[in-house]
């Protein structure tokens, strides 16, 4: 074993402390992510723990690999105060960008949109459009998605003109004058909202996983309502929604493309 010198004891001693505050502080930026922006199913559907991820791991790598270059005893103590002071600002700086990049790309509702739900993501909304939202739904939310959904269509033209910004890649769902309370829509859910017993048919492979999610969420594979399901599209990966057949409250999400 060769055994290590003394400078360099010091330098993977000061690492290591850098290391351990840099993961208490992952820690809480991890909580304030997953446990408010992007709590689950959210942070699979929306890709917020990969972004969470690449932010945490360069971030925390980066500080504790500069200390351990900088890091001196023979510096004077002025000198080696302000080189760890310059670390630890860039790295705050860093980790500052990273979780603005990640709350920008937050879910903040999830609109019942036509025949299906929708995650949408406070970046996919035109943002001179939020004053156009009916009253009360003109913020985004921090505290995970709201349950919404999109009207029908007032005229011709307004269907025309939405139609073709939804070809061009911008949903209905991410129209704020479109949007309106959940239960306003709650003929057409039910409408399109097809029975727990076709999702099993269709997939009977998943009828474990399905079960595993309303126990999860009831405390029961088997409830004690009528349960029926409503295909999701998320940023980039399409789930399903379990519904309650009567009320159209939403009760747990199961990863089974549905459409």
């Amino acid at each position: 074993m060769i055994p290590i010198s003394s400078p360099w004891k010091s330098r993977f001693s000061a690492a290591g402390i850098h290391l351990t505050l840099s993961l208490a502080v992952a820690a809480v930026a991890a909580w304030l992510v997953f446990s408010l922006w992007y709590p689950y199913p959210y942070r699979e559907i929306s890709g917020g723990r990969e972004l969470f991820l690449i932010v945490v791991v360069v971030d925390v790598i980066m500080g504790p690999l500069l200390t351990l270059t900088v890091f001196n005893r023979s510096k004077p103590v002025r000198e080696l105060r302000r080189d760890l002071a310059i670390i630890s600002c860039l790295q705050l700086a860093a980790l500052a960008y990273g979780l603005w990049t990640v709350s920008v790309a937050r879910p903040v509702h999830l609109a019942f949109e036509i025949d299906r739900f929708r995650v949408v993501h406070a970046i996919d909304i035109p943002k001179d459009e939020i004053r156009m939202a009916p009253e009360g739904l003109q913020s985004l939310p921090w505290t995970g998605p709201t349950v919404l959904s999109v009207r029908d269509f007032k005229s011709e033209d307004e269907k025309l003109t939405s139609t073709l910004a939804a070809l061009r890649g911008l949903p209905l769902s991410s129209r704020p004058f479109l949007w309106q309370r959940y239960e306003e829509a709650k003929p057409q859910i039910l409408g399109t909202a097809k029975p727990l017993d076709v999702l099993k048919t269709r997939f009977p492979a998943q009828a474990g996983l399905i079960d595993a999610a309303l126990k999860s969420a009831t405390g029961s594979s088997v409830p004690s309502r009528p349960v029926a399901y409503v295909p999701m599209a998320g940023r980039d990966k399409f789930w399903t929604v379990l519904l309650d057949a009567n009320t159209t409250e939403v009760i747990a999400f199961v990863p089974i493309d549905s459409f």
